[in-house]
C-alpha cells in the first residue's frame, strides 16, 4: 500500500502510481471495468493536500460586478436546486508529460505522468448558469472566477482559474456527488466545479468562492501555470500494463478507450507493429461529446516476442492523433501516439 500525506484515500500500488502529492491511476485497472472510473482508482491531482471541510459551516459565496444579487449558499440549498447529471472526463493539462521524454527525447519539467492523469466519472449537481441567473447576472459579465478552499499554494494563494463568462453558461457544473454518491475528499467534498472538455485545472475542487468580474480577470493559474491551455486534445490509452506479458494462446482482444476535449471520437485506430500497419477498432458502449469512447481490437500474433502497440483517435472536428507532437514548454497537452510496449509469450 502506498502512502501519502496529502491524499486521504488509499493507494494500493496495483491501482495507482504515486508522484510526490498526486497519484496516476493504473490503466490495467480499468481492464473489465464500466464506462465510469470507480472512485478507488479516480486519479488525484492535489496542489496541496486534500482539505477535511465541515460540510455545515460550509458556504458558497457568489459575489462580484457582474451580478446583481450577490449571496451565500449552504450544501442543503444547493442540492435543494434542480440538478443535472454529467458523464464527463477531469483530465490533468499535464497528462502524457513523461512521453515528451521517453518517446520524443525532449523532457519536460513537472509531474511525469503517463497517461493515467484522466478520470470518467458521473457528476450530479447545479449547473453554473442556473447559480448565475439566480443571482442576477448581467449582460456586462466577462469572466466568472471560481476559487478553492484547499491550502494556499507556495505564495500564489489559493487555486483559482477564471473562466470566460460563455464558457461559464454553457455547460459547467457546481457538483455535489461522484457517481452517484457525495463527492470523496480527494474530488472535491463538499462541492467541486466540473468544466466538460477543459483541463483539469478549471474543474476547481473545495469550491467556496465564485467571482463574477465585468473585466478580464488573471491569477497565476492562467498567467505562471497554464497560460495557453484550455481544451483537451485528442488521446488514446490502452487497458494493459506499461511491458504487459500476454500470451500466445489463440486470438487476442485488446481494449482502450479514447477521448477528447473537442468532440466526440469518431475513428480508432490500431497499430501492432510500432505504426507500419493500421487496423480500425471497434466501438462499443457510450459515445458521449465530455467523457471517452470504449474500443475493442482482436489481434492474433504469430510468435512470442516484445511488440509496440499503438492507437490513434479521430474526432468529429478532424483532429487526429500525430505521431510526434511539438514540445511544449510546461510539459502540457502530449497528445501524440504513444507507443505502447507489451510481450508475447509461451503459455
Amino acid at each position: 500500500m502506498q502512502a501519502t500525506a496529502t491524499i486521504v484515500k488509499p493507494l494500493p500500488g496495483h491501482l495507482f502510481k504515486v508522484h510526490d502529492g498526486s497519484a496516476e491511476m493504473r490503466w490495467e485497472a480499468m481492464s473489465g471495468q464500466g464506462y465510469h472510473t470507480p472512485v478507488d482508482r479516480f486519479f488525484v491531482r492535489n496542489h496541496t493536500s486534500t482539505p477535511l471541510i465541515d460540510v455545515t459551516t460550509w458556504r458558497l459565496r457568489l459575489h462580484g460586478a457582474g451580478i446583481r444579487r450577490p449571496r451565500e449558499l449552504g450544501y442543503d440549498e444547493l442540492r435543494a436546486m434542480p440538478s443535472r447529471t454529467y458523464d464527463v472526463a477531469i483530465e490533468c493539462a499535464g497528462n502524457g508529460r513523461r512521453f515528451y521524454g521517453t518517446q520524443q527525447h525532449a523532457p519536460a519539467p513537472g509531474t511525469q505522468w503517463g497517461l493515467g492523469a484522466i478520470g470518467v466519472a458521473r457528476w450530479r449537481g447545479v449547473p453554473l448558469k442556473h447559480l448565475l441567473e439566480e443571482a442576477g447576472v448581467l449582460p456586462e459579465a466577462v469572466d466568472v472566477l471560481p476559487s478553492g478552499l484547499d491550502a494556499p499554494f507556495e505564495h500564489y494563494g489559493h487555486v483559482r482559474r477564471p473562466l470566460p463568462i460563455g464558457k461559464a453558461m454553457a455547460d459547467v457544473l457546481v457538483a455535489y456527488e461522484m457517481n452517484g454518491e457525495p463527492l470523496p475528499p480527494d474530488h472535491g467534498f463538499p462541492v467541486r466545479l466540473v468544466v466538460p472538455g477543459w483541463v483539469g485545472i478549471a474543474s476547481i475542487k473545495w469550491l467556496g468562492d465564485i467571482e463574477v468580474s465585468t473585466t478580464k480577470l488573471f491569477t497565476p493559474w492562467n498567467t505562471v501555470f497554464y497560460a495557453d491551455v484550455t481544451t483537451n486534445p485528442v488521446k488514446s490509452a490502452f487497458e494493459l500494463a506499461w511491458n504487459a506479458r500476454l500470451p500466445l494462446d489463440g486470438p487476442l482482444v485488446l481494449h482502450g478507450r479514447s477521448w477528447s476535449g473537442r468532440g466526440r471520437i469518431v475513428r480508432v485506430e490500431v497499430s501492432f507493429d510500432g505504426g507500419l500497419h493500421w487496423r480500425e477498432a471497434a466501438h462499443h458502449g457510450h459515445h458521449l461529446v465530455g467523457a471517452w469512447l470504449p474500443w475493442h481490437v482482436s489481434w492474433a500474433p504469430r510468435r512470442p516476442g516484445k511488440y509496440l502497440l499503438m492507437a490513434r483517435a479521430t474526432d468529429e472536428t478532424g483532429a487526429t492523433q500525430p505521431l510526434f507532437t511539438p514540445r511544449h514548454p510546461s510539459g502540457y497537452h502530449f497528445d501524440a501516439v504513444v507507443q505502447h510496449p507489451i510481450q508475447v509469450v509461451i503459455g
